[in-house]
């Protein structure tokens, strides 16, 4: 597949707008993030295979007030990642933020998912964002500056059933980014990394993805809609002290904090209760859409069939400050617990009791500011009959 621009682009703009690359941008996430970054005058490049859908992203971001510039890229591919963004900076002269936000999935379990499939899934969701990041960075070093930030899931940290391929691409996102934020910091650049984990999306994902179920899958528990997490996106990239990571809803929050303190019960109760929860009633259909080696032919816009479940509010936390909490509180535990058997020990000899207790702060205050940029999920058990 070929670069192609849209044909209605000019001259290169001599405004002095922000630049913006959206990958994933004709549909669910990356659309509602492109349509978010133009609403506050950002000049917004739309990268994705689906002529479609990077039209009806274009008008979105025309309607807006924005300035789009329309690439039909497959993000698998190095060489058109590399091609788009050379095509943004000979256009526009500059890239300040880079989003990843490309996204492919096969629902099934993992005897059923054909090595095919794991390589595509791949090639979409993990080697899309090393292409796009190393095409970021060949432009941004230059110039000392730059934001990337990759959109992550809660699925990241706790793998769940069913999606063993789209889990082993998030969890080689969050490993990749990590590690390239330490060679950043070692060599002193401004440029900065932020991954952004999110809960479940009211998205098309839910209508086009490959399923090896008689039935099509659905978010677990709450889910929110993507123009939420679109603006959290882009109070990241518009922030002066970005987070190396933002946790967005309670569902992330929760799947998080689950697998970090109990990964065994969190396997046992995903194995009871995330199969039946993830598979709907609505079942896979002749005909139905299936974009995980072709585009949609179609628009399908940003939003999903979940609408009348999704949430338009979530909390954004950025996770630095509940490890300071929880950092000092333990602290505080273990300086009380130590005090304490000083105190009764030497002190009770002397017949004197000293203060040794102090009341534990939390440091919620100092993260006013990040948190008011936020959003949030995961799944149980599929009938033998369901399964194809």
């Amino acid at each position: 597949m070929e670069n192609t621009t849209d044909s209605s682009q000019q001259s290169a703009s001599q405004s002095d707008a922000p630049v913006v690359i959206v990958t994933g941008a004709s549909a669910g996430v990356g659309r509602a993030i492109a349509a978010a970054f133009a609403q506050h005058g950002f000049r917004v490049a739309l990268l994705a295979r689906g002529q479609a859908g990077l039209d009806g992203a274009r008008e979105d971001v025309e309607h807006l007030g924005g300035e789009p510039f329309v690439i039909m890229t497959d993000v698998a591919n190095p060489c058109q990642v590399d091609a788009a963004a050379r095509h943004v900076v000979g256009r526009w002269g500059r890239i300040d933020v880079w989003v990843n936000a490309a996204m492919a999935t096969v629902v099934g379990p993992v005897d059923a998912i054909s090595a095919d499939e794991f390589k595509r899934v791949t090639e979409v969701a993990y080697l899309g964002y090393v292409y796009g990041t190393l095409a970021a960075l060949r432009h941004m070093r230059p110039r000392g500056a730059g934001r990337i930030i990759q959109i992550g899931s809660a699925l990241a940290y706790r793998a769940i059933p069913l999606q063993s391929a789209y889990c082993g691409a998030k969890f080689a996102i969050r490993g990749f980014t990590d590690s390239l934020r330490t060679e950043l910091i070692h060599d002193r650049s401004a440029i900065r990394l932020t991954m952004v984990q999110l809960p479940g999306v009211n998205t098309p994902q839910f209508d086009w993805s490959r399923m090896h179920f008689a039935h099509r899958h659905q978010p677990i528990g709450a889910c929110y809609e993507p123009e939420a997490v679109a603006q959290a996106v882009v109070e990241v990239a518009l922030s002066t002290h970005p987070p190396r990571e933002l946790w967005l809803g309670w569902p992330t929050l929760q799947a998080i904090a689950g697998a970090m303190a109990a990964p065994g019960f969190a396997d046992r109760y995903l194995a009871r209760n995330s199969y039946d929860q993830q598979i709907s009633d609505d079942p896979v259909l002749p005909g139905d859409p299936d974009v995980l080696f072709a585009p949609a032919s179609e628009d399908h816009g940003a939003r999903g069939r979940f609408t009348a479940k999704a949430k338009n509010d979530l909390i954004a936390v950025d996770p630095f400050h509940l490890r300071s909490g929880a950092l000092f509180a333990g602290l505080g535990l273990l300086a009380g617990a130590f005090l304490l058997g000083r105190s009764s020990g030497g002190a009770q000899a002397r017949g004197l009791r000293r203060p040794w207790q102090r009341s534990a702060k939390t440091r919620a205050s100092s993260s006013s500011t990040a948190a008011s940029n936020i959003l949030p999920g995961a799944p149980s058990r599929v009938t033998p009959s369901r399964r194809r």
